[in-house]
């Protein structure tokens, strides 16, 4: 009889944390606040999440960032399935985009299972010549050793700038279509610190480095911006390369370049713009690319069925909207 306080006090103690956890469960759905379990139920396929998306004909969805080892831990749970690292018009700092890149994989796995987001970065690299590819590849390097899984170029204007941006990429070892655009040039050692990031062994990464879709087991994905009269004028020769992924018309430089000073690449935008975008789409889909395009969303759904596959703005409402339309499975 004298340990029934003790049993019943007992009972009330393991009444209230059972009432704790439960609570704290639910805040924890409110907020969307990933745990370990949500994560389990999907396997990965691949180390680049954005061409596993793809290859399903998902379209993905992208948000900016720069920044360090903070910033990168910050948005490695993010929404979206690729993050571009802007270094066009940011500080070229690959000591910056390091740190950023090991944030990535502190903060994560990504609530798919991922090691990390895909990442993408810009350079201040323009495809205006074989020149300035070439003078350019330092950067093109620096960036692939940090562990990014694809670079999108900018001015896209000569095809031979291109196809040597494509070498700029490979590594020798890597075979397909090099008579049309030559042996890769990426050279041993550059892999050591990225194979980390991607979590695979050394010799794994060697393997697997390459721009997809050229190569099928390939982890790289290559873009270009077709954003001014002169690109646009080549871009049924660049279009063709092999070795490219993606490409866009940019809006707001190739309204810039058209004497438009507002810089909109959502709607209402200039007519010429407008009509820039549908041929670049054209092409895409005749060369079998992936079109980007800024979605909102009020268009979405729309601009999905018109054939936009990497959808840009960075508005997580237009993401939502977006994945309940096409049925997505995978989670985000």
């Amino acid at each position: 009889m004298r340990n029934i306080p003790k049993l019943i006090s007992a009972a009330c103690i393991i009444l209230v944390i059972s009432l704790a956890i439960a609570v704290f469960s639910a805040f924890q759905e409110n907020l969307n606040i990933p745990r370990k379990e949500k994560q389990s139920h999907w396997i990965p396929k691949r180390i680049n999440k954005a061409i596993e998306l793809l290859e399903s004909n998902q379209p993905i969805y992208y948000v900016h960032a720069y920044g360090g080892y903070e910033e990168g831990k910050k948005v490695a749970q993010t929404w979206a399935d690729v993050i571009i690292y802007d270094m066009e018009h940011n500080p070229l700092d690959f000591s910056k985009l390091r740190e950023f890149m090991k944030g990535l994989v502190d903060g994560g796995p990504t609530p798919s299972g991922h090691r990390t987001p895909a990442v993408i970065v810009v350079l201040p690299i323009l495809g205006t010549s074989e020149t300035s590819i070439e003078a350019g590849y330092w950067a093109i390097q620096q960036a692939l050793a940090q562990g990014v899984h694809g670079i999108h170029l900018a001015r896209a204007r000569d095809p031979n700038a291109v196809k040597k941006f494509i070498q700029a990429v490979r590594y020798p070892i890597h075979k397909q279509e090099i008579n049309s655009i030559g042996e890769g040039f990426r050279g041993w050692g550059s892999h050591k610190f990225a194979a980390w990031v991607w979590g695979v062994p050394e010799t794994t990464y060697l393997k697997i480095a390459d721009p997809w879709p050229l190569n099928p087991n390939g982890e790289i994905m290559l873009g270009v911006k077709i954003e001014d009269p002169h690109a646009l004028k080549n871009a049924p020769k660049t279009l063709s390369i092999p070795g490219l992924c993606f490409a866009e018309h940019g809006p707001r430089d190739f309204g810039l370049s058209l004497g438009y000073l507002e810089g909109r690449a959502t709607p209402p935008m200039p007519k010429e713009v407008i009509e820039v975008g549908k041929k670049v789409l054209s092409l895409c889909k005749k060369y079998h690319l992936f079109f980007l395009d800024n979605v909102t969303p009020e268009n979405v759904k729309e601009r999905i069925d018109e054939g936009v596959m990497i959808c840009a703005g960075g508005i997580k409402e237009a993401a939502e909207i977006g994945r309940k339309y096409t049925k997505r499975e995978m989670p985000w």
